[in-house]
């Protein structure tokens, strides 16, 4: 049933006890999975009814929900800054990352390049992407984790290559005046793409490609280019809303269900890269290898790319109005 953003996958009126995960925007198919696995699993194991609501959006809109008032029991984000926002803000604990295992992130990404069928502009790396008169669909940055990884994966591949900061600012500027709409989340932008029909490419995250090749079948090719950044999906429980609520337990099973390798073959099984080797491995076909860079080693951490990039004032708003 539809609550806006929100759905529920369990009878409220049958269960003894409701959780709501607050998500970002592109995940709602892998936890419509995931949800009624853990149910079942906690049934099993407990003999109590539980449901699981759901609510998404662009990962910063959505942790911005949370400390306006949005009751989620658990947060699944695609970045940790969104998590470490919610943790000055006192909504979850500080030591977040290290409460779960691989620094809270139960299963992680990259950003590549969705094209039409045939790639008619011949898209095949980052430099691809600045040539004029392309049209390149990226989600809003400052709304959107999605939009934030497109363009520091953009900026870092510069870096990677030996280039100046001066010369990933140039970089990331022409992307930008390639960038016909800035939509909120990821999921606006690929509705954008591929059935409003506007722009060239669409960069998003793997996971999101291979459900639109899914869905829409040979319209479209997925492109890989050489190198891209780490998108880790961090998960935290939010401490005020299940002390509150006497739900810690269940919370924390929930997310521990995520590294389990039930939760782990879903996870996979959606194009998402799971943490398990066993689950790896046994969806090796869905992943290809490509170089990978991390947060950490070009921008020295998500605290620090936030302050220069995406911060009021930063450069991505200077990019921006110079274009404008």
């Amino acid at each position: 049933m539809l609550l806006g953003s929100i759905f529920m996958v369990a009878p409220a009126a049958h269960a003894d006890t409701a959780l709501l995960n607050v998500s970002y925007d592109v995940t709602r198919e892998l936890f419509k999975e995931i949800n009624p696995a853990f149910i079942a699993e906690w049934k099993k194991t407990t003999g109590e009814t539980i449901t699981v609501n759901q609510s998404h959006g662009g990962s910063s809109k959505q942790a911005r929900s949370v400390v306006d008032g949005l009751e989620a029991s658990v947060v699944t984000m695609n970045q940790a800054n969104d998590i470490d926002f919610l943790a000055d803000q006192g909504v979850v604990a500080a030591d977040w990352a290290k409460r779960f295992p691989n620094n809270a992130a139960p299963f992680y990404s990259t950003m590549v390049y969705l094209v039409r069928k045939g790639n008619p502009k011949k898209i095949a790396g980052w430099d691809d992407l600045i040539k004029p008169g392309l049209k390149v669909i990226i989600p809003n940055p400052k709304t959107s984790g999605n939009g934030r990884y497109s363009y520091l994966a953009a900026w870092g591949s510069v870096i990677k290559k030996g280039g100046t900061e001066a010369q990933a600012r140039d970089f990331v500027s022409k992307l930008f005046k390639n960038v016909p709409v800035l939509d909120g989340g990821g999921r606006g932008a690929t509705t954008t793409f591929t059935q409003r029909e506007i722009g060239d490419v669409l960069v998003t995250f793997e996971n999101e490609v291979q459900l639109v090749r899914n869905e829409f079948g040979d319209n479209f090719e997925v492109v890989y280019p050489s190198s891209s950044i780490l998108a880790e999906s961090p998960v935290a429980v939010v401490d005020k809303v299940v002390d509150k609520k006497n739900i810690r337990k269940q919370a924390t099973a929930y997310l521990q269900f995520l590294y389990s390798e039930a939760g782990q073959d879903i996870i996979a099984k959606h194009f998402l890269r799971p943490r398990s080797a066993i689950a790896a491995k046994k969806h090796a076909a869905s992943f290809k290898p490509i170089t990978l860079f991390t947060v950490d080693e070009v921008f020295g951490g998500w605290k620090n790319a936030q302050k220069k990039h995406f911060d009021d004032g930063g450069e991505f708003d200077k990019i921006f109005q110079s274009h404008r």
